[in-house]
């Protein structure tokens, strides 16, 4: 029995893993070394937020979305939803602060360009995003379809 073989690579691989950890070492010292309490005040809040409301709101909400899809026995047809969904809330998570007006002076003193754009881009976006997955739903039910009709029927 030979015995178990360490998944460590090439070395260009754990060189490049090695610069990676270098890499974050230095932004770790860097970021602490102003205001340590700060940044893990921030990371304690940012992990307590997640875990405590955001984490039951998303669970809440993709149990309603495979409910109200009768999705229980179709189960991939919810990523359908899921995949646009996250997308859109990722956008919304990086551009809150423009979406939200919170920062719309310094945006354009910054840029010379009108913030309240963004709300309407954001909502296109995810309008684009939901109807390109429809599209993709529709095509594979066809395609099922297709599919079931050509298949000869099972003789017993």
């Amino acid at each position: 029995m030979r015995a178990p073989r360490l998944p460590v690579g090439s070395p260009f691989h754990l060189l490049l893993l090695a610069c990676s950890f270098a890499l974050a070492a230095y932004a770790g010292v860097r970021l602490l070394a102003d205001d340590w309490f700060g940044v893990a005040l921030w990371v304690v809040g940012a992990a307590l937020l997640h875990d405590l409301v955001l984490l039951p709101l998303y669970a809440a909400a993709d149990r309603a979305l495979v409910r109200g899809l009768g999705a229980v026995r179709r189960r991939e047809w919810v990523l359908y939803a899921r995949v646009p969904a996250a997308l859109s809330g990722l956008l919304l998570l990086v551009w809150f602060p423009l979406i939200s007006g919170m920062v719309a002076d310094r945006y354009r003193s910054a840029t010379g360009l009108p913030p309240d754009v963004f709300l309407a881009r954001w909502l296109l976006i995810t309008a684009v995003l939901f109807a390109g997955s429809a599209l993709l739903l529709v095509v594979r039910l066809l395609r099922l379809r297709r599919a079931a009709k050509c298949r000869p029927p099972a003789v017993h």
